[in-house]
């Protein structure tokens, strides 16, 4: 079974994330969606918030897991049998950073990258302006996936 690993923050869990994931399953048996804990980084959302929100956008596809890592991505890689890192990539800036990231995850772990293009109706889809959206009250059912958007409404 190939196996892919989506790290990410998550904070919220977008349909440009949601792509990735759709995307990656045509190329990858399973897609482990892995919330990375980044205690630099301040969040919108709780980590059992995320958790859940994902978990509830793939209830009942035993394809996609959802669960958390600390530490070095290629560490939660290997522990989840991935043979890859799936990243998203919407700019030339994020291509550059990947590229960066792939360089140094494939030299200590001899693990590949593979980056799927963010399809372009989706590439102005950020976590950052979803949480400014959520702040100022406003509607975010055209940027997350129907099952999450339900769960922000509570």
């Amino acid at each position: 079974m190939k196996t892919a690993l989506f790290p990410g923050t998550f904070d919220p869990f977008t349909l440009g994330h949601a792509s990735v994931v759709r995307r990656g399953l045509a190329l990858f048996d399973r897609i482990v969606i892995a919330i990375g804990i980044n205690e630099a980084k301040q969040t919108h959302f709780t980590m059992e918030e995320r958790l859940e929100q994902i978990r509830a956008c793939y209830a009942g596809d035993s394809r996609v897991e959802v669960t958390t890592y600390e530490g070095m991505t290629v560490d939660c890689a290997r522990e989840n049998e991935a043979i890859a890192i799936l990243r998203g990539v919407r700019s030339l800036t994020d291509f550059e950073y990947e590229r960066l990231l792939s360089d140094i995850n494939l030299k200590i772990s001899g693990i590949d990258t593979v980056c799927v293009f963010t399809e372009p109706e989706l590439a102005s889809f950020q976590s950052n302006v979803v949480r400014d959206l959520l702040k100022h009250h406003q509607d975010v059912r055209a940027f997350v996936p129907e099952a999450m958007a339900e769960l922000l409404k509570k």
